[in-house]
């Protein structure tokens, strides 16, 4: 069939291609735009295509069925037709999933494929307590070496005591400076070991969606403790002690836990820098733990109980001022990990 362009289309176009046209049936139609096309020369203009178009398919009138609706909802009147659109119910006009993203490209309809499991949070990976861990390290060994003399008199003074030994030991501002900001720093290595512990062994989703605002937690949790236990022993020891006693067990005990915290560091950092496993590091917490009690227990029999002989004494003042209050914070840790975590 000849049309306006002087294109000839082979309107025996073979369904199946690399026929030969010539080889087609007589009754054969094109059934689709790409077989009218194929039959055109490889140099038809855009206008000689839309015409081959149109010469092979025509255009049917299109006729609305007349019979009602008989599909509605229940409790609503009989169906109504198709062409009443500005009178149709808007349960007709649009579907349930009308406004959903995937049924409008234009809009952004969130990620393809499935989701995959995400990174685990590191220390490591955390730039700010990298950051955070490298400055106390560096801050703790500065100070540690001005204040040699000072170390060096505490732990001989801990480990060894004569009969005569002057228990009043002076303190520059500085070496206080020092031992205060070790409480601090002991403080945040067991607020990095609770978050590892919790993310470990407990849950990995909590309702904060921050590990700043948990570690703060954690932190925060474990000052107070160390200044509720500071002000129960000033408060014991003032009504059943000197002054000078006081003084000396406030001073000790600020040392015993400036140096809890300087044992804790080296397995924060494997713990945080090399991989070191979660249980490994509990136990080597555990074990600086009972060395941190067990020395406690000891300067207390010294400093209080010595010359008195009451060793009993001691174990009463011993499980008042450090086993229950670690028990009590313990506890209160567990309730805290439990309350933000996430129940599904």
């Amino acid at each position: 069939m000849t049309i306006k362009d002087s294109t000839v289309v082979a309107t025996e176009q073979p369904d199946v291609i690399g026929v030969n046209v010539a080889e087609a049936p007589k009754y054969y139609k094109p059934r689709h735009p790409y077989q009218v096309l194929r039959t055109l020369p490889k140099d038809a203009t855009p206008a000689q295509q839309d015409s081959a178009i149109q010469a092979a398919f025509h255009p049917k009138e299109i006729r609305y069925s007349d019979r009602p609706d008989t599909l509605h909802l229940p409790g609503y009147g009989k169906g109504k037709s198709a062409l009443e659109i500005t009178t149709l119910p808007k349960y007709y006009r649009e579907s349930f999933f009308a406004n959903d993203s995937l049924f409008h490209p234009e809009r952004s309809g969130g990620r393809f494929g499935i989701a995959g499991e995400t990174v685990p949070y590191t220390v490591s990976g955390d730039n700010a307590m990298t950051i955070l861990l490298l400055i106390g390290f560096i801050s703790m060994i500065v100070s540690a070496s001005k204040s040699r003399g000072f170390i060096t008199k505490q732990l001989k003074s801990t480990f060894y005591l004569p009969k005569n030994y002057d228990m009043t030991m002076s303190e520059t501002s500085t070496e206080l400076r020092f031992q205060l900001f070790m409480v601090v720093l002991t403080s945040l290595l067991y607020a990095v070991i609770f978050l590892y512990y919790s993310t470990r062994y407990v849950s990995d989703t909590y309702i904060i969606d921050s590990h700043y605002q948990l570690t703060g937690i954690f932190l925060g949790m474990t000052f107070a403790y160390f200044i509720l236990k500071g002000l129960l022993y000033s408060t014991v020891n003032w009504t059943f002690f000197g002054l000078r006693k006081n003084l000396q067990w406030l001073k000790t005990l600020l040392f015993i836990t400036s140096s809890e915290g300087v044992m804790l560091f080296p397995i924060v950092l494997l713990l945080s820098f090399f991989n070191l496993n979660v249980k490994s590091a509990l136990i080597y917490t555990m074990i600086v733990l009972i060395l941190v009690k067990s020395l406690t227990f000891f300067k207390s029999y010294i400093t209080f109980f010595r010359g008195k002989g009451n060793f009993l004494q001691n174990i009463l003042y011993f499980c008042a001022l450090e086993i229950v209050p670690l028990t009590s914070f313990w506890g209160f840790v567990a309730i805290m990990i439990n309350f933000l975590k996430i129940n599904f």
